[in-house]
């Protein structure tokens, strides 16, 4: 479903959301007060605007508050981010996403209102981490400080082995949402279903128990 995104701020975050937004088909305003980055966006966004995000009345004149989301995407400047973000609250934006510098920004954001804040340089980090310290882990999402989801590829250590005879709910405490098999997706796996060395489980759990599991069973 065809969806409304206005984006302030096109640093490299900015510009990326937006980018992938518009190959998506959404419709999206790209909004800046940079008159060169207006001039680059007019070929990933739907609509451009030179403005700063932090006037009020420019917000109001251009009718942001019809947009049901809003991505504040100026964090390097953190006055102007939560400005900005006040604003939107204050008039009323249903859904404001925030990118967050820092945990103080973060703090700041939570108690006027953000709906959603991104670390995406802290988020990304922790990929890389997890890419680099086990060879078995496809993708990463951080859920919380002690959750995640993993994708995971198995080795020949499962061959031929069913669920239940892994029993990775019971020795591990993690659950399987899906598997990968042959380029397919079973996303309600059976309990006989047989796993083997190249499949794909994509698994939620506390890190603790995830890793554990990657280093014992696979």
């Amino acid at each position: 479903m065809k969806k409304q995104f206005a984006i302030i701020g096109l640093g490299r975050f900015g510009q990326s959301v937006c980018r992938e937004l518009y190959h998506l088909g959404h419709e999206v305003l790209a909004i800046d007060k940079n008159e060169k980055k207006i001039e680059d966006a007019s070929s990933y966004a739907t609509h451009t605007l030179l403005a700063d995000g932090t006037d009020e009345a420019a917000l109001k004149q251009i009718g942001i508050r019809n947009f049901e989301h809003v991505i504040v995407a100026i964090a390097e400047d953190i006055q102007a981010s939560i400005l900005c973000t006040l604003h939107l609250k204050d008039m009323n934006v249903p859904k404001v996403w925030v990118k967050a510098q820092n945990s103080y920004h973060h703090k700041v954001l939570e108690k006027i209102g953000a709906d959603r804040i991104f670390h995406p340089e802290h988020d990304m980090g922790n990929r890389i981490a997890q890419f680099l310290t086990s060879q078995k882990v496809i993708d990463y999402i951080d859920l919380s400080a002690d959750y995640s989801i993993v994708e995971v590829i198995t080795t020949s250590k499962v061959e031929g082995k069913s669920l239940i005879e892994l029993d990775i709910r019971a020795r591990f405490g993690c659950t399987i949402l899906a598997i990968k098999q042959n380029g397919k997706v079973n996303i309600t796996p059976n309990p006989n279903d047989e796993l083997h060395k190249g499949d794909i489980l994509i698994m939620i759990g506390s890190k603790q128990d995830l890793r554990r599991f990657q280093d014992e069973a696979l």
